[in-house]
């Protein structure tokens, strides 16, 4: 992996990234040598054949080889594997897709449609939180939907044992547009001020947090715009910081792949690949995926803290400090560092949706806000509380 040059001081700068280096990067072939378990190569995208695969399955030896593998992939190589008939049967996918399709039919009865990420809102239909959703629906269909080996070891292959999984399901309908280019979660959900001012070796880290998947919910043909991938990106370190510059997403726009999928087949990649949902240009094929976006399990506190309890009982102070100027606003923000929740998730996205496509305003910056527009005691407890509640399932 070709290592860009570090920042002097340790943060990546979106003006010092350097095109000719990510350019470099992409235009590295994979070879099928590289992925022995693999049945072909696609655009650099290894393509695993489930059926092919029951006695690696079998093997706990050769599992194991086949999980370094994919994990190579995802952090070294390309970046993406499919794998092809991750369900054998199917038969517990179309029963979801029934399920989705009214709780999708209900929802907009009710709300109109909501929020989404990296699309205009009302553009798509999403379902947020699609796993409890389904299990809530019925617990029979989201048990067999989930007992599928091969996902489980993608997602172990990647995180280790005891992950994390969430999921929403996304319906592009033909006509539906193309998103542009960008990263995912964690950093990619945040505006390119907040992503760099986290230190570089974040960036770095941050990929191994979470694993990007989808499960094709039909037959996915080009023309109704499967996931555009952009092969081997994700090992350009300075991407989160580059994602948003329109001549890198030229250069994406220029150079992305994207694959065929039918009925049951899944999609994995790194959370860090440049992708964007493509353009649905059929007339008759609504696109339908649950996009899994599974956490390893070490992304939580040792303890549990109420923090909105917190906030409001340094809130008194904090204006006292802040009206009188006894604390500088530098150490005033520390302390609130110490007291709110600084990041927006997990939340309910149905109550708590993303503003600007990103991300929910944040404790910590609502905090900041009331300080600032000189918000009493009463209306910060109140909004408070409406933030904590929205956040629940």
């Amino acid at each position: 992996m070709k290592d860009t040059k570090k920042i002097a001081t340790g943060y990546y700068n979106p003006d010092e990234c350097v095109l000719s280096d990510f350019r470099e990067i992409i235009d590295q072939k994979l070879t099928i040598s590289s992925v022995p378990n693999a049945a072909e190569i696609i655009n650099n995208i290894p393509i695993y054949k489930i059926n092919e695969l029951h006695k690696v399955f079998e093997s706990n030896e050769l599992k194991s080889e086949l999980m370094a593998e994919w994990a190579w992939v995802l952090r070294e190589s390309s970046g993406a594997i499919v794998l092809q008939g991750a369900y054998q049967d199917t038969s517990a996918v179309d029963e979801a897709t029934e399920l989705y399709e009214d709780i999708i039919a209900s929802e907009k009865l009710n709300s109109g449609g909501g929020a989404d990420h990296f699309a205009t809102a009302g553009a798509n239909d999403r379902i947020w939180n699609s796993l409890q959703k389904l299990c809530e629906s019925s617990p029979d269909v989201f048990f067999r939907y989930f007992a599928n080996v091969p996902i489980q070891t993608a997602c172990e292959a990647w995180l280790g044992p005891n992950y994390q999984m969430t999921a929403q399901v996304n319906l592009v309908h033909p006509g539906g547009d193309a998103q542009k280019a960008h990263r995912d979660y964690h950093l990619g959900f945040q505006t390119a001020e907040i992503s760099c001012s986290y230190p570089s070796h974040v960036h770095e880290l941050s990929p191994a947090l979470t694993l990007q998947g989808a499960i094709a919910h039909c037959d996915m043909p080009v023309e109704s715009g499967p996931t555009k991938l952009l092969p081997f990106s994700q090992t350009y370190l300075p991407g989160y910081a580059a994602w948003r510059r329109e001549d890198f997403r030229e250069v994406f726009e220029g150079h992305y792949v994207q694959l065929s999928l039918s009925k049951g087949d899944a999609l994995f990649f790194s959370p860090a690949l440049f992708h964007a949902a493509g353009s649905n240009i059929s007339t008759n094929i609504h696109r339908m995926a649950n996009l899994l976006q599974v956490s390893s399990a070490f992304g939580r506190a040792m303890e549990t803290i109420d923090r909105t309890k917190m906030c409001k009982l340094t809130y008194p102070t904090a204006t006292n400090h802040f009206d009188k100027k006894t604390l500088s606003f530098s150490e005033i923000k520390a302390a609130i560092a110490a007291t709110a929740e600084g990041y927006p998730f997990p939340t309910n996205l149905d109550n708590d949706p993303p503003k600007g496509g990103l991300a929910p305003e944040t404790q910590q910056a609502f905090f900041i806000r009331a300080l600032e527009n000189k918000m009493d005691k009463v209306e910060f407890e109140n909004q408070l509380t409406a933030m904590a509640n929205r956040k629940k399932t």
